[in-house]
């Protein structure tokens, strides 16, 4: 999630907000390192962490969406969620991917009490789904592997650290008031372009070591802004899904950081463009 940038709210006392940051890098540090390390095991303990973090995603969803009943929901999701990571691991042909996503699918949409409620665990289990397979997808893939990985973490890092030191620093008119009263013009542009020259970096990295992505330098710059884009476009789309709950937080599981969807929702945005590129690649004679 991109970091809120400036603030409207009294100054709260330093010695409070030392505390607070001090957290939130801890619980940073100890994220990036578990991604990091199972990105480079790959196989089931990444695929594993990644169905860890799309079951925790669902679950915040479907909590603070209020789907009822809401343990037999959770579950017939979860147990779903968990068959399209076997699936994955077994190398299942995608038409079985397909119809063992759409039975969950289907089954935790009419086991949901009331219409609206339905359309909320219907969409939270698509959501949670993209977080579960595309990551480990693109570690296995020929043409992208670690490499397309470590590109997307660096795209959505970069512009999550970038955004909030540079609107913090720099303030100026806000992005979206509406939605995100924090978030600045400023914050977006210094995401947007971190994002770029980190997205290029990796390549350039890769190409030094051996390794390389599909697409040449510039064109990884274009899709690393667009990334960057979008990254910020899923934290401002989960922020108001929170504001229609009303919550501050998805829940409060990461001490600094709120919870797993308040950290995934740019990376998010940034598996939903990978996986509509590999999916059409697939389907492209």
């Amino acid at each position: 999630m991109v970091a809120d940038q400036g603030s409207s709210l009294p100054t709260r006392p330093k010695s409070t907000s030392s505390r607070e940051l001090t957290t939130r890098v801890l619980s940073a540090i100890v994220m990036i390192a578990a991604a990091l390390l199972t990105a480079y095991w790959g196989g089931w303990p990444f695929a594993l962490f990644w169905l860890a973090a799309g079951t925790a995603v669902m679950v915040e969803w479907t909590r603070m969406t209020g789907a009822e009943p809401r343990p037999l929901v959770q579950s017939i999701l979860a147990v779903g969620l968990a068959v399209l990571t076997v699936l994955f691991l077994t190398e299942a042909r995608f038409g079985l991917f397909l119809l063992a996503g759409l039975v969950f699918l289907v089954t935790g949409t009419f086991a949901t009490g009331g219409g609206a409620n339905r359309i909320w665990s219907a969409s939270g289990f698509l959501y949670a789904s993209l977080i579960v397979l595309v990551p480990p997808i693109v570690r296995d893939h020929v043409e992208l592997g670690i490499l397309g990985l470590l590109w997307m973490f660096a795209v959505v890092w970069a512009t999550d650290i970038a955004a909030y030191f540079t609107g913090r620093t720099f303030g100026g008119p806000k992005l979206c008031p509406p939605i995100s009263p924090k978030k600045t013009w400023s914050g977006f542009v210094g995401g947007v372009v971190a994002a770029a020259l980190c997205g290029v970096l990796v390549a350039w990295t890769g190409e030094a070591y051996g390794h390389s992505l599909p697409l040449g330098l510039p064109a990884i710059a274009i899709l690393s802004v667009v990334a960057s884009v979008a990254s910020q476009i899923g934290d401002l789309g989960e922020s108001a899904l929170k504001r229609h709950c009303n919550v501050k937080d998805s829940s409060h599981l990461i001490p600094g950081h709120g919870g797993v969807m308040d950290r995934l929702d740019g990376f998010w945005a940034v598996c939903l463009i990978v996986g509509a590129i590999l999916l059409t690649i697939h389907f492209t004679p």
